[in-house]
Parts: structure tokens; C-alpha cells; sequence
């Protein structure tokens, strides 16, 4: 650590505040002291007698053998305790991972084998993050920055060994250490999980971000949950997708600090209060406590090392009802504590949620992070996560900001010295969490409060798909969350407010059109100041069939012509509603007052009973009398029963768009679409609020990395390797394009990261491939919009048509070609999931067929994530980006794969319009519908005007006639067939772009027949990768969104 008198240090952590368990830690001399220790000269003599951390056994996946001789540690031999991150070198480090194999153990003494080395090695690596990050966030506080805060539900790091070393370069002294030690670092290296703490694009962005954050020298922290079993592991076996719990965290990760000092309370349920000084207070209800592990985030080149704070949640120790455990209920006991602990546990183990709910004993380890939306249960914990995230970090935050200010706390700086972004919508409580925090604990008004949140917060938008724009039940929000209900409710009286006051009350149709598109609060009665704006006419509750006006004449007369009848009628209904509605009111009091009472209660079996209670209490009951039923039901019912109330909704996507001071999309058709579409209103009120993001990748991960081959090749030929910070310079590859002995070594680069991808598949899907044929690979999760079905339709169609040829023909036209698909299904998915069946089915077929051999193989990568990606990535030569177009808000995986040296082929859409602009158009292969043409497109196959191709229909019956096994795709053919209905009318226009993919395809095989010219689109591709780098991004948001500025370390 740096030499430094100041209190703060990510290691002794500073942060404190009235209500939070945190505490300001004073060292004082003895701290300063210590601080000598680990200053970047410092050594310590250790005497004592000679050691041995060498033992004989080493793991299967390395030769057995006993660590060097230089593993033994002489009497008086200087270790380095810290490793000196300024003066490295392959013995110092070779010293340092044998001090921490021994004196930092996880493992027992008697073996050094690979997962003990490896967690020594990262130990010896978090030495020297642990020096530069101290020295950083002392810079921070003596300067006392504005900082960005950075929250995502998800950051999907991958491996952080290879990334840390490679930041601090030190690969290479590190590769050394380990051979002096007999390992190497590759085998080591592959000994670390992936962290699992995210489920896709959304994560791996959050995660370069930081990346880029850190390297170029910008105040930030990234804000999350740590999650104990992650994403699942997913399993390819004969019935599909299967998915079994992460194991990420089973032997510790030594990459994060547990912050014991660091804990804010978060509440759940309870009741608001007015207290005599005309506060609400927050009361009773359900306390857990947030508690801190940090991450350090090492930047390249560079000494600034950020930090990523995870929180995890826990009961007070208080809690356990010790009585009851002495009692023999040991369940009982516990259940306070496992209640708590289970909101940050796992992420996407969706297939738990009827094992939740059946199990009750097995909660505490079968929780669940973004649970299916079938259950209450899973409603309230996806809620209670994301208020968790919202309420610590603010908390957080707030407490640096007071302690940075010392003694005068001007909280209208607080917008100048911090800028809180929030990936997503799901970070969309921080809005009304600030503003409780603002007004109920530091006594500001609503109208300073209100100022300082819209200065402070910022929203990236991430989809246009509906269903992925949040909206929260109100009735759930407002038992788990009251106080936010309250400010919510007055944050949209604030925007009905400003809506009437820009559109005016004469057009009452325009205003009401207004109000419905852009309130928070969707099915909500207008609040009273507003009551009289819109007076809708009064609608007759009393109906009459086509049937009886035919037919019944008389009986209608007696029914609406009869003024004395119809009286009658009316009163009975009213008398009947009454005699309802008193009853319904005494039933929801008393499960309300039964729900209250199981606010205090932490058993299990109760906790699951009150959520199946709640959940009935929110249904709609509309049941009609006998009595009834003798005046207004003769043949049929003439009494038409009103449709039951729409729902009462929070929509969150709407609240970040007030609630912050600016919005963005994430590449410019999309940011086009959240203008036009989605936030039309919103844009045309507040059109200064919206920008566009395009998206990037760090280059430092996504190639310099994981491909070094081409990464040295690269450096070669422009004749420095500054093009890593400044991908700019990946430009002048243009000129080389033709060169021949440039090309020549391209493609053996890439043909020998193919080699690594060969022996990849065998291991993990018993199949060979051959390094000759293209390698065609689509990775990303899997979900209909992405189009999957697509692909392996297109490649059906393609075996079919070898099968109708000879030998010789198949092999005049075709190019051999692996078909590589990864990624997960979402557990509840069962669509997605009936498409990874269907490929791995069609692979069965295709890859034992002796007809076909190498021409065709399709492979189905289980278990897909960012270590996999790196392997893949790197290999690739045809990538598949072919959403529907205007569905996908950029991608990433596209830009890494064109940062790789592979052809794209695609549709105009996200940020693969971007990608075709700057590589060529030459260099990319486009088909399909535009964006503008999909809604054209729906309504013609509604009408039933569509006509598919006849490639498409002989495709689909190739897949009813049974080759590809006994499966029945009946369901999954039928979404494609139809004009109407869910699940069906093909929503997402396979069978429309089907021809225009096919013929693509055909073009993709001739240009890869001339080597020379698929080689120039390669590079090509490579070139014109450069804007896709986070570096540009981040530059962009710190200057447009953030105004934050580098602080470079001295």
C-alpha cells in the first residue's frame, strides 16, 4: 500500500453513517506503520529453517512433479511479503506465489497442485492491485473528483488472472515464475471459474466498461450483487437444455475483500408514518443488511485501479431465534437468517421456482435472482434484489459524499461531485430511494430534492422489445416498498402536472392519448387535482345479445323499454354489488390484517402461505347473484359482465426517463427507435434529455489478450502496439489488405486458433471437425428475436440439398463448413429451449451421416460464457448477427468478432448497421427485412396476405418427415405457420427473410472458395473495427452524460 496518513483505503474502508453498521476506522500510527510493510521497496527477512512448499503429487492436468528446487526458502532468504508492481520479475514473483501458497492457504500444506497455485497466484497478483488501488482512491479523496457510480444488476468479468497480469504487464514475468515453479501459466490460468455474475450482453458491457473506466484514468465505481451460484451451468444431454447450479464461489474467490466495516440496513414491508415534526417515518417491517466485497479493476498501463463493490445481503445475528433452536425447531430458527440471505444468492436458475415453492426446507440454498414472473415469490425477490442494489449503493455513495465534505454538507454540490448511471431499468428504484433518503433522513424539501435527483441520475436504455421494459405490480410495491409508492405517486402528479401544462385541456382526446403513454403509474386513477380533466361518459353495465334482438323482442322490451323494470333491475344489481363489495371489503381486511401479522412472522411455510394469499387478493372477483340472473338471463345472459380492471402497473422504464437527466440508446438505429417509438413522447416534451451511446468492447480483453497471435501481427505491421489504447490506428491495415505475406500470416493466426477450437470441441462434444472447413459460429443467448431458428433451418436446408446430390457435386458447390452455436436458454423459456433440443438433434443427424463427412458438421457448445467466448471468438471466420431487424438495441459479440479478423453476416440491425458502414459494405454480408419494413410486414401476414417461399415450406417438411429423430416439433414449426395467435403467425419473420438468407448463404460460400479475397474482407474487418472500442464510449459518456475528468495518478 502507499505510504499515506489519510483514513482511506479500499482495504480499511472509511464509508459511515448514522444508520449504517459502517464505521470510520482511525489506524493512526500503528496503521502507518503497518503501511511501511507493504510499501513498494519494502522486504522482509524471514529466518527460520529451510521450508519446502513443494510436494510430490500434482493434479492429472500437469505432469507430476515436485515444485524446483528453488521452491525452498532459505535460513535469511528475503521474501517479498508484496509484490512490487513497479520492479517485477520472474523470481520475485515466483517468490511471492510460494510466500502465499504457504502463508495464505486455502488448501492443505502437504500438496502444491493447479487450483493451489492458482490461488497463490492471484494472491500475488491482488499484491500489487492492492498498492495501485489504495494509491488511487487516495488520489480520489484528496482531490475530491466528481465520480461516476456506475449500477448494473449484472458484470460479467470472465477470468480476471490473464486480464490482470496483461493490465499490469506482466504476463510474461509471470509465465516465467511459474515455469521456474514447473507449471505453466496457461494450465494455471484455466483453473479459475468464470465469476459468474450476469446472464449476457448486458453484463459483459458493465464489465469492459470498467475496464475502459480504469484505463483511462476515469473516478468511477462499479456497483452490484455478489451471487453464490451465479448463472447456471447449463448441460446438453438428449432431452436439451438441462441446467444445474454455478459453483463459482464453492472454494472462495480471491480476487474480492470482504468489507466486514462496510453494511447499510434495507427495508422491506412496514408502514409509513407522520411524525410531530411533519416527517414520514419508515417503519417496522423486514431489516437485513447489505455487506460489501470489493473487487479491484486494474486499468492497462496505467496505475489507477478502481473498484467493483458486490453486496450481499445477511440477517443480524439477532435474528436467529435461539430459543426455538434449543427448542428442537432448528427450522424455525433459522429461517429469519436464511430469509435475508437468500436475496443475493443465484442468478437464472428459473427451473427452480416450483422446487421453491414445494421445497420449503430447501430455500435456503435453492434461492433465485431474476426468477421466472409466473410466482408472487418470484415477483417479491426479484423486487426485494433490485431495491437492495438501489438502497446500498446510495447509501454508499451518500455517506462518501458527506465525508468528503467535511463539515459543511452542501447538497446542491451533490450533482457536481457525483453521477449516478444505471444499466438498464433495473437500477430504477435509485430515483425514488434518493429522494426518500434526501427528504426523510437529510431534511431537504421536495423541491431541492427533486432538483439534485434529476441532476444526478442517467438511464441506458438496452431493448425496444415491451415485455423487457419493467413494469411492477403497484399493490406489490406498495406492501414491500410504501414510502417509494408515496414519492412515486407524487413524482407522476409532478409529470401529469407538466404534461397538461405543455398540451392544455381543450383537446381532451390529445391529452388523455398523453397521460396514458407516459404516466408512471399505467391504470391509475388520475390523482384529485386532475379528477376533472378528462370526464369520460358513464357506461351502462347492462348488455344484450345479437341473438335475443333477433329473436326476443318482447323479452327486450321488458328489459330496456320498461322504465318501472329496468328500476328494478338496476336496484337488485346495486343491492346485489353492495351486499358484494361489503363482503369483499371484510374479506380484504381480514387478509389484510392476516398479511400484516405475517410481516412479523419469518417461518417459511407462512411466508410462502402469505404470497399465495396476497396473490389471490389481487385477482379480480366479479361474480354475479342468482337473484340476479333471474331478471337478466332468459336463453343466453342479456347483463354482460364488465371486463375485469386492467392492473395497476409501476412502469419503470417511464420513471427513469423523469426521474433522470439524460437518456441513451446504445447504437444509432436504436437510439433512432427509443426517439421515434418507444419514448416518442418523452422526446418530443424533453428532446435534449436523449442521446446516442453506440457501444464498445475493450480491446484489451477481446484481442490483445485472447488472441496474441493476431494481436502480434497486428503490432508488426502498423509498427507499434499503441493501437490497444488508441484503436484508431487499426485503420492503417486498410493499406496492407493486399499484401500477401500479411495475409499469409493472417491466416495462420487463425488457423491456428482454429486448431485450439478443435481439440475445445472434442473434449467437451466427443465431435472432430477439420481445420480446413469455415467456421461458422453463432453465440449469444438463446431467444427467438436472435433468430437461432433461422440459422439451423438454413443449415436443415443446406443438408438437405447435399443429400440430393452426388458426391462430386456436393463437393463442387459446397464449402466445408462447422456450425458452432452456444448459449443459454432461459430456464422458463420453453421456446428457446425447444430450439438448443432441435439443434443438438439436427448435429445427431448431420454429424454421423457418412454421406456428408466433413462438409458439414453443426456443434452445440454447452455451458457458453466469456472464457468460451475468448476461444471461440478468435477462431471464428463467419459470425451470425441476423435478429430481426429493429429488435436488437446494438450487440457486442458483433463487434468482437470483427475486432477478430471474421466476416459478418447480418441484418440491419443494432449495431450492425454501424459495423457494415465502417468495414465496407464489400466486407459484409447483409439479407433481410429493413426496420422500417417490419410492422408492414406483421400486418400483411395478419391479413393473410402473406405467401412463403417455396424453400421455406419444403424446409419445414423436411423437419415434420422425422429425419432428425422421434422429437415432435410440431410447436416449434407451428410458431412459424398461422397468421394470428401466440405462439404463432412467425412474429418474428423467419419464413420472410428465409430466401433472402439462403441466398446470402450462397454468397458466402463463393467468396470463401478465392482465400485471397475472404482474406482482404478479414482484414478489413479488423481495420474497421476501430470505433467498437469502450474507450470511445466511455469518453463519450464522461463528456456528454457524466462530466467527470481523468485523474491520472503521479
Amino acid at each position: 500500500m502507499a505510504t499515506t496518513s489519510s483514513h482511506f483505503s479500499p482495504t480499511s474502508h472509511w464509508c459511515s453513517n448514522g444508520s449504517s453498521i459502517s464505521r470510520l476506522v482511525d489506524f493512526g500510527s500503528k496503521w502507518r506503520r503497518k503501511q511501511q510493510l507493504f510499501s513498494m521497496n519494502s522486504r522482509r527477512v524471514v529466518k527460520r529453517r529451510s521450508v519446502s512448499v513443494s510436494i510430490k503429487n500434482v493434479s492429472s492436468s500437469e505432469p507430476k512433479q515436485k515444485l524446483k528446487d528453488d521452491a525452498l526458502i532459505e535460513e535469511e532468504e528475503e521474501v517479498p511479503r508484496i509484490l512490487n508492481p513497479s520492479t517485477p520479475n520472474a523470481s520475485s514473483i515466483a517468490s511471492s506465489i510460494k510466500y502465499h501458497a504457504e502463508f495464505t492457504p486455502l488448501f492443505s500444506p502437504e500438496r502444491f497442485e493447479l487450483p493451489k497455485a492458482y490461488y497463490a497466484t492471484a494472491q500475488s497478483v491482488r499484491d500489487a492491485l492492492i498498492i495501485n488501488w489504495n494509491s488511487t482512491y487516495e488520489s480520489y479523496e484528496r482531490l475530491n473528483a466528481k465520480q461516476a457510480y456506475y449500477l448494473s444488476m449484472e458484470f460479467l468479468q470472465g477470468r480476471a488472472l490473464l486480464n490482470a497480469i496483461g493490465n499490469l504487464e506482466l504476463t510474461g514475468a509471470y509465465a516465467e515464475a511459474l515455469s521456474k515453479l514447473g507449471l505453466s501459466l496457461e494450465n494455471v490460468a484455466c483453473q479459475e471459474p468464470d465469476a459468474a455474475l450476469g446472464n449476457g450482453g448486458l453484463g459483459r458491457l458493465a464489465s469492459c466498461f470498467l475496464d475502459s473506466l480504469a484505463t483511462l484514468n476515469y473516478p468511477a465505481w462499479g456497483y452490484g450483487l455478489r451471487y453464490k451460484y451465479g448463472l447456471f451451468k447449463q448441460q446438453i444431454t438428449k432431452d436439451g437444455q438441462e441446467e444445474v447450479a454455478e459453483d463459482w464461489l464453492e472454494m472462495g474467490n480471491p480476487w474480492e475483500i470482504l468489507r466486514n466495516d462496510i453494511s447499510y440496513p434495507v427495508k422491506f414491508y412496514g408502514k409509513v408514518v407522520s411524525g410531530s415534526d411533519g416527517k414520514k417515518h419508515w417503519i417496522g417491517g423486514e431489516d437485513i443488511k447489505a455487506v460489501a466485497y470489493d473487487v479491484p479493476i486494474p486499468g492497462y498501463k496505467t496505475k489507477t485501479t478502481i473498484n467493483l463493490r458486490l453486496w450481499s445481503t445477511k440477517a443480524p445475528s439477532e435474528d436467529l431465534d435461539l430459543y426455538a433452536f434449543n427448542a428442537g425447531d432448528h427450522t424455525k430458527a433459522y429461517e429469519a437468517l436464511s430469509n435475508a440471505e437468500k436475496v443475493c444468492v443465484c442468478v437464472c436458475f428459473l427451473l427452480l421456482n416450483t422446487y421453491v415453492l414445494t421445497k420449503k426446507f430447501a430455500l435456503h440454498i435453492c434461492y433465485v435472482l431474476y426468477p421466472g414472473d409466473d410466482s408472487l415469490e418470484g415477483k417479491i425477490l426479484r423486487l426485494k434484489q433490485q431495491y437492495t442494489l438501489c438502497s446500498a449503493s446510495l447509501q454508499d455513495i451518500i455517506t462518501c459524499f458527506e465525508r468528503r465534505s467535511g463539515s459543511n454538507i452542501d447538497w446542491e454540490k451533490f450533482p457536481e461531485k457525483v453521477a449516478v448511471q444505471m444499466n438498464d431499468t433495473h437500477p430504477t428504484l435509485c430515483i425514488p430511494e434518493l429522494m426518500r433518503i434526501l427528504i426523510d433522513l437529510k431534511g431537504l424539501s421536495w423541491k431541492e430534492a427533486w432538483n439534485i435527483t434529476q441532476r444526478t441520475v442517467a438511464y441506458t436504455n438496452h431493448t425496444v422489445l415491451p415485455e423487457a421494459l419493467e413494469k411492477w405490480s403497484l399493490e406489490l410495491m406498495q406492501k414491500l416498498l410504501p414510502r417509494h409508492v408515496e414519492i412515486i405517486e407524487l413524482i407522476d402528479e409532478e409529470l401529469i402536472s407538466t404534461i397538461v401544462s405543455e398540451y392544455g385541456t381543450e383537446d381532451s382526446d390529445l391529452l388523455e392519448k398523453k397521460l396514458k403513454e407516459m404516466r408512471i403509474l399505467e391504470n391509475v386513477d388520475l390523482p384529485s387535482a386532475f379528477a376533472e380533466l378528462i370526464v369520460k361518459p358513464k357506461q351502462s353495465s347492462v348488455g344484450i345479445t345479437s341473438e335475443e334482438l333477433e329473436n326476443s323482442d318482447e323479452e327486450t322490451k321488458l328489459v330496456y323499454n320498461s322504465e318501472e323494470e329496468t328500476k328494478r333491475a338496476n336496484d337488485l344489481e346495486e343491492e346485489t354489488n353492495s351486499e358484494e363489495e361489503t363482503k369483499r371489503a371484510n374479506d380484504l381486511e381480514e387478509e389484510t390484517k392476516r398479511a400484516n401479522d405475517l410481516e412479523e412472522e419469518t417461518n417459511l411455510e407462512e411466508e410462502t402461505k402469505r404470497a399465495n394469499d396476497f396473490e389471490e387478493e389481487m385477482e379480480v372477483v366479479d361474480e354475479k347473484d342468482e337473484s340476479k340472473s333471474k331478471v337478466t338471463q332468459k336463453k343466453e345472459k342479456i347483463m354482460a359482465e364488465p371486463p375485469p380492471k386492467p392492473p395497476k402497473m409501476v412502469r419503470m422504464a417511464n420513471l427513469a426517463v423523469v426521474g433522470g437527466h439524460a437518456v441513451n440508446g446504445v447504437a444509432e438505429i436504436h437510439s433512432e427507435i427509443v426517439k421515434d417509438e418507444v419514448f416518442n413522447a418523452f422526446y418530443k416534451l424533453w428532446p435534449d434529455k436523449f442521446q446516442n451511446k453506440t457501444n464498445g468492447v475493450t480491446p484489451r480483453r477481446w484481442i490483445h489478450f485472447c488472441n496474441p497471435g493476431l494481436s502480434k501481427i497486428i503490432t508488426d505491421w502498423i509498427g507499434m502496439d499503441d493501437w490497444v489504447l488508441n484503436t484508431e490506428k487499426l485503420a492503417e491495415l486498410r493499406k496492407f489488405s493486399d499484401n500477401e505475406d500479411l495475409q499469409v500470416q493472417w491466416k495462420a493466426a487463425k488457423r491456428s486458433n482454429k486448431m485450439k477450437v478443435i481439440s475445445f470441441l472434442k473434449e467437451k462434444t466427443g465431435y472432430s471437425v477439420s481445420p480446413d472447413a469455415m467456421f461458422d459460429i453463432q453465440v449469444k443467448r438463446i431467444h427467438e428475436y436472435k433468430r437461432q431458428l433461422l440459422n439451423i433451418l438454413g443449415i436443415v436446408y443446406r443438408y438437405k440439398k447435399m443429400k440430393e446430390m452426388t458426391a462430386e457435386e456436393r463437393k463442387a458447390k459446397y464449402v466445408p463448413r462447422v456450425c458452432i452455436f452456444g448459449g443459454k436458454a432461459f430456464s422458463t423459456y420453453v421456446q428457446a429451449k425447444r430450439i438448443v433440443k432441435f439443434i443438438t438433434d439436427v448435429g445427431a443427424t448431420v454429424n454421423h451421416d457418412p454421406d456428408i463427412g466433413d462438409l458439414l458438421k453443426v456443434v452445440f457448445v454447452p455451458d457458453y460464457n466469456v472464457s468460451v467466448a475468448e476461444l471461440l471468438i478468435p477462431a471464428s471466420e463467419l459470425s451470425q448477427h441476423i435478429s430481426t431487424a429493429g429488435m436488437e438495441a446494438s450487440g457486442t459479440s458483433n463487434m468482437k468478432f470483427a475486432m477478430n479478423g471474421c466476416v459478418l453476416i447480418g441484418t440491419l440491425d443494432g449495431a450492425n448497421v454501424e459495423i457494415r458502414e465502417e468495414v465496407g459494405e464489400d466486407n459484409f454480408f447483409l439479407f433481410g427485412a429493413r426496420a422500417h419494413e417490419i410492422a408492414g410486414l406483421r400486418k400483411e401476414r395478419a391479413d393473410g396476405k402473406f405467401v412463403p417461399d417455396p424453400s421455406f415450406e419444403e424446409v419445414k417438411d423436411f423437419v415434420k418427415s422425422g429425419v432428425f429423430g422421434p422429437c415432435n416439433y410440431d410447436e416449434l414449426i407451428g410458431s412459424l405457420e398461422g397468421n394470428e395467435g401466440f405462439g404463432r403467425a412467425d412474429y418474428f419473420l423467419v419464413g420472410k427473410d428465409f430466401p433472402s438468407y439462403i441466398e446470402c448463404q450462397e454468397e458466402v460460400d463463393k467468396a470463401y472458395h478465392d482465400q485471397k479475397t475472404w482474406t482482404k474482407m478479414s482484414i478489413m474487418n479488423t481495420a474497421g473495427s476501430y470505433k467498437f472500442s469502450s474507450d470511445r464510449t466511455i469518453h463519450e459518456y464522461a463528456r456528454e452524460i457524466w462530466n467527470i475528468e481523468p485523474v491520472e495518478l503521479p
